[in-house]
């Protein structure tokens, strides 16, 4: 089992590195600062992937194993008076998630802390902001970002449409709950802390592993769409949250989850019975679902035509694109797990 202080650290660290969609930069140096230090191949690719291979006994065929690294947030449309700044979804993000508070918008030249906004409470029917009182729900159309800054310090900044806005690292860092983890963007900075995981410890696998830290997967899984393209592959295994709530048979716990379908398909039935066969061997008990509003690298790759096999590998979380709160064990056993797969001949 994966040390929990240890794996809270790993993870901390990655949640801190900002990577909205298509803005990545900060987490890749990091990455290829760990996986070089961990002694392996690592690269990027043309699609802003960070790909780290571990050579296996036999180089005639490949897995990969995919978690994304780009979170959600928001991008900005437009530069407003009195330094107000108007931004809109990237991926599945919503304002009363993050609540009134700080936010990062990342210029091109430098990041400026600004305060989500909703407007004054102790208003009447005469102010707009009176219906999210009490029966609209708050959408980006309705907030704004207050930086006090003119419009042309904000674009000295590099301040501009298209900029993308993440929750400010002042809120950021991530908490403990006795064995859980508290964050926002545990999806899928968790995740990629697996693959980290992986690196050090996988040490001769049956094929050869790509761990692939994929770009720009909230806004349609951009970069295990270009890297499954180019890199042909036996079976391709997502990591991912999975959602905790009534709606599906899924515990809080240290127990991981194999989806078996999700909104873009379903996934391989043998390739998930192999990882089924991984986890009884290591005595884990795994948890089965299938998931409606969800989709994956490897669901949508496999949709494609991309790969002939895939699977999805997910650790409960509450609050999911939210403050989310998941299980180390379960991300400790998915470690287990995957290192089992690698290193086991199947048929």
């Amino acid at each position: 089992m994966w040390n929990y202080d240890r794996l809270f650290q790993i993870i901390a660290e990655l949640v801190m590195h900002h990577s909205p969609s298509g803005a990545e930069a900060e987490v890749n140096q990091l990455l290829m600062q760990r996986f070089a230090a961990l002694g392996v191949e690592v690269w990027g690719d043309r699609a802003d992937n960070i790909i780290a291979k571990i050579p296996g006994k036999y180089s005639d065929r490949a897995i990969a194993i995919t978690a994304h690294k780009d979170e959600i947030g928001a991008i900005v449309k437009s530069l407003g008076d009195d330094g107000r700044v108007e931004v809109r979804r990237l991926g599945g993000s919503y304002p009363w998630v993050y609540g009134e508070g700080v936010v990062d918008l990342l210029g091109d030249h430098q990041t400026i802390s600004g305060i989500l906004s909703f407007g004054s409470r102790h208003v009447s029917h005469e102010s707009p902001q009176k219906a999210q009182q009490e029966d609209t729900a708050l959408k980006w159309e309705n907030a704004w970002i207050e930086t006090k800054l003119t419009t042309a310090e904000l674009e000295a900044a590099g301040v501009r449409p298209g900029s993308r806005m993440v929750i400010g690292k002042h809120r950021k860092q991530p908490i403990r709950l006795k064995d859980h983890i508290a964050s926002y963007t545990l999806d899928n900075k968790a995740s990629v802390a697996i693959l980290l995981a992986l690196a050090e410890i996988v040490k001769q696998p049956v094929v050869d592993v790509y761990l692939v830290a994929s770009a720009k997967e909230e806004v349609g899984a951009i970069g295990a769409l270009f890297f499954t393209q180019n890199q042909r592959l036996d079976a391709l295994i997502a990591l991912e949250i999975c959602p905790l709530s009534s709606e599906y048979p899924i515990e809080d716990g240290k127990n991981p989850v194999i989806l078996a379908q999700d909104a873009y398909g379903i996934y391989d039935e043998t390739l998930n019975g192999q990882l089924r066969y991984c986890a009884k061997q290591l005595d884990m008990s795994v948890q089965l679902t299938t998931l409606s509003g969800f989709g994956s690298d490897a669901s949508i790759a496999m949709k494609f035509g991309h790969v002939a096999r895939a699977a999805c590998l997910a650790f409960p979380t509450q609050n999911t694109h939210g403050y989310e709160i998941a299980h180390l064990g379960a991300i400790a056993n998915c470690i287990d797990l995957l290192k089992a797969f690698c290193e086991t001949e199947l048929e």
